[in-house]
């Protein structure tokens, strides 16, 4: 008795360490994340709770799926209908990017679905990027770029298509170190491009230079994001090497430097000569054809231009910048007249109007998003891709990100917290 007496102050102790244990939601350790569904079993679709190998995951109108109609890597793959959702009840210790492979399961038809986060214990949940929508029978990978250094856990979230059904399979989590990630995706990858032949109409080209969302069958970007900083600027001479980009997969058409030739257009470059003049290698990167669109002269050469220029002057005045530039629509005037559809043979679409969406931080270090406060600048214009407009100021053009998201479909900056970005995006430029 007296034993057991001497002990029990022991054992409440270990008991209160338990209890703490079991209130406070686990973090997996961060290596090489990834969940492929085949250890775990859920035939049903009530809501559940699944030990996986990385951990238990809350099956919200989800199952794990092993028929022959599930489109999957192995033997299995998770299998959402309605507005089911796949939700991590554990944290990792930091992400960079998640991928994620989705398919329509059997022959169903096309669904939308999303990706969210939460850095506070699964208390509330952000959406990260922009809304996916499947319609494939093959698996292809969606890309998130996330960029959070702490805790941070992720649910899956079916959004249309009734009872349409989806596969998810392969979700991997890499760690977030600033350092790994793309230099001109710090601020988000608006259409989560992803370097893939599954995605030929957003497939993703990360250059030391630029990051391009590329758009096969358009032959032009969906839009060029770049970093504008001091570092970028020196005195290298304009190269003028237009040329076919050979890093395009195979089989898919590499519109050619002369492929504008005679139609009225300019090679319009989205990442411009200018912002990189501090090597040769640099600035001849500007001239590959993955990083132009069709322009009008007086586009291009009048108030495109003019914006160029002042965001360098922006850089020599103490900032950096984070620019987004692409076209939207069809059909763009020249200066051949009329309208033109496309050029090169049908190879190349040209755009209605042009857009850019800019972000200015004073210098300093650190996670440029985390930088981003309700007071940071940012500068959002669209363009007519048409003649007449050579002499116009650019400021005319100016308006809110938000308008410029709501013309592309596009999530810009979505690695600025949401509550920030609500602020900034709605403001049009005065300064």
């Amino acid at each position: 008795m007296r034993l057991i007496r001497k002990q029990l102050p022991l054992l409440c102790a270990l008991a209160l360490v338990i209890t703490a244990s079991l209130l406070h939601s686990p973090t997996a350790a961060q290596t090489n994340f990834n969940e492929g569904f085949e250890t775990g079993t859920k035939t049903a679709y009530a809501i559940g709770d699944v030990t996986l190998s990385t951990g238990v995951w809350t099956f919200d109108d989800s199952l794990i799926g092993n028929l022959t109609t599930d489109h999957k890597v192995g033997s299995a793959a998770a299998r959402v209908r309605n507005t089911g959702s796949l939700t991590m009840k554990f944290d990792v210790s930091s992400a960079g990017t998640v991928t994620i492979q989705h398919a329509v399961f059997g022959t169903d038809g096309s669904s939308t679905w999303e990706l969210w986060d939460s850095t506070n214990g699964g208390a509330s949940f952000t959406k990260v990027g922009s809304t996916v929508t499947t319609s494939s029978t093959t698996l292809s990978t969606a890309s998130f770029t996330v960029n959070v250094s702490g805790n941070v856990r992720f649910s899956i979230r079916k959004v249309s298509g009734g009872t349409n059904r989806l596969n998810f399979d392969n979700i991997t989590i890499s760690a977030y170190s600033q350092q790994s990630a793309s230099e001109h995706l710090v601020m988000g990858n608006p259409s989560n491009a992803v370097t893939s032949i599954n995605q030929p109409t957003n497939y993703l080209l990360d250059k030391p230079q630029y990051a391009v969302s590329y758009n096969r069958d358009l032959g032009r970007p969906n839009w060029v994001s770049w970093h504008l900083a001091n570092n970028w600027l020196g005195s290298v001479a304009r190269q003028n090497d237009f040329r076919n980009d050979t890093t395009l997969p195979a089989g898919w058409y590499q519109v050619q430097a002369t492929d504008y030739s005679g139609s009225g257009f300019d090679r319009g470059h989205h990442c411009p000569s200018g912002d990189r003049t501090n090597t040769v290698a640099d600035n001849s990167a500007t001239f590959l054809m993955t990083n132009m669109m069709p322009q009008s002269p007086d586009n291009n050469q009048g108030p495109w231009e003019a914006l160029e220029s002042y965001c360098r002057t922006l850089v020599s005045q103490g900032n950096e910048l984070y620019i987004i530039a692409g076209g939207s629509g069809s059909g763009g005037s020249g200066s051949n007249g009329g309208t033109t559809y496309t050029v090169a043979n049908g190879h190349v679409g040209v755009p209605f109007q042009t857009w850019k969406v800019i972000i200015v931080l004073p210098n300093g270090t650190g996670n440029d998003a985390l930088r981003v406060t309700t007071s940071t600048r940012t500068i959002a214009v669209i363009m007519p891709n048409t003649q007449g407009i050579r002499t116009q100021d650019w400021k005319t053009y100016r308006v809110s990100v938000n308008q410029v998201e709501s013309l592309t479909g596009y999530d810009f900056f979505s690695n600025v917290p949401t509550s920030i970005q609500s602020v900034i995006e709605a403001i049009v430029d005065n300064q």
